[in-house]
């Protein structure tokens, strides 16, 4: 058999081109956290639009902090895909904010019930969603710091 040689030219990503190489963070356990991720995305994002063209006058605050949830939900996906040291970061700050805002918004919705007259996605600690946006980005902002360490000793 004649050798064959390698035609293609490296890419971007590639080691072999000089730069580091781009590791996904959706890959193992990761994958996981993206599929959560991306379930949280379109059910806060379907709920949310839903609610603001149908019932915007019956809650409009906790209507537009639910969209906002599905955009930082959405964000963190599209980081985690994405891969590489800067969405790394990126998700690792939206990760941060996240669970601020769980807490932030779980606290406001506990001592101000009047304020939400209907739920969020993070009203009462994410309780209407069996508190998954509490540990999402607890365990989002693990993954992310073990993915950094793993990448500087590897």
């Amino acid at each position: 058999m004649p050798e064959t040689t390698r035609t293609t030219q490296p890419t971007e990503g590639d080691p072999a081109a000089g730069g580091p190489a781009r590791r996904s963070l959706g890959t193992g356990p990761g994958r996981l956290l993206v599929a959560l991720y991306g379930i949280f995305t379109v059910a806060a994002a379907s709920r949310s639009l839903y609610q603001l063209i149908a019932q915007f006058d019956r809650a409009p605050l906790a209507y537009g902090l639910s969209a906002g949830s599905a955009l930082v939900y959405g964000f963190i996906t599209f980081s985690l895909v994405r891969g590489g040291e800067g969405a790394r970061r990126a998700a690792f700050a939206c990760c941060a904010l996240e669970l601020l805002g769980v807490f932030g918004i779980g606290t406001w919705t506990l001592l101000d019930p009047s304020a939400f007259p209907d739920a969020t996605v993070w009203s009462d600690y994410g309780m209407g969603y069996l508190f998954i946006p509490v540990f999402l980005p607890v365990t989002g902002l693990l993954w992310l710091r073990r993915s950094r360490t793993e990448r500087t000793t590897a």
